[in-house]
C-alpha cells in the first residue's frame, strides 16, 4: 500500500514538474516573440486589438475635407494622450473604421465613449453645418477583437476602404 502512495505522488510531482516546464517553454517562445514589445507593465503583458466601425447620426456624409482631416488629428491626440495606439484608421464620409491598440484597463465601450465624446463636442464646436446636430454619433458601433493572426487582415481591409469606392 506504501508503494502505491508514494508511486502516485511521484507520478503527481512529475505532471507537475512537465506542466511547469511545458508552461516555462512556451513562455520563453512567447518572450522570443515579443508582439507586445511596448505592452508591458510590471508582471503582465498584453496585446488587445480593437477594430471599431462607427456612424454620424442618421448616416449623414459629414465626414469630408476640413471636417475629415480634423477629426482624425482628435482621435490620433485622444488616442495618445490615453496610451492606445492606432493600427489603422479609415475616415468614409459617413463611418469610420479604427483598428487600435488597447490596455486591458480600457472597455470597449469606455473607448468609444471618450472618442465619439470628445471628437463629436469639439468639431460641433469648431464647424458651424455640424453646430445644429444634437449629437455628432449614433449611439451604437460595431466592435470586433483581433489576435495576432488576423490583425493583418483587419488592417488590410480598413486600408482599402477608400479603394473600394
Amino acid at each position: 500500500m506504501k508503494g502505491g502512495v508514494a508511486r502516485c505522488l511521484l507520478k503527481r510531482a512529475l505532471r507537475a514538474t512537465f506542466f511547469v516546464f511545458s508552461c516555462c517553454s512556451i513562455y520563453k517562445i512567447l518572450i522570443k516573440l515579443k508582439p507586445w514589445d511596448k505592452h508591458t507593465g510590471g508582471r503582465k503583458r498584453h496585446l488587445i486589438h480593437y477594430h471599431f466601425v462607427f456612424c454620424p447620426r442618421y448616416r449623414r456624409k459629414v465626414l469630408i475635407n476640413q471636417v475629415e482631416e480634423q477629426f482624425k488629428q482628435l482621435v490620433k491626440d485622444i488616442c495618445q494622450e490615453n496610451g492606445w495606439d492606432i493600427l489603422a484608421m479609415e475616415v468614409m464620409p459617413d463611418h469610420c473604421h479604427l483598428f487600435l491598440n488597447s490596455l486591458p484597463s480600457d472597455s470597449p465601450s469606455d473607448i468609444m465613449a471618450k472618442l465619439k465624446g470628445v471628437t463629436s463636442g469639439k468639431l460641433r464646436q469648431e464647424f458651424n453645418h455640424l453646430s445644429h446636430l444634437p449629437s455628432l454619433w449614433t449611439r451604437s458601433f460595431f466592435v470586433s477583437t483581433a489576435g495576432n493572426v488576423s490583425s493583418e487582415t483587419i488592417r488590410r481591409y480598413v486600408e482599402e476602404q477608400k479603394k473600394r469606392g
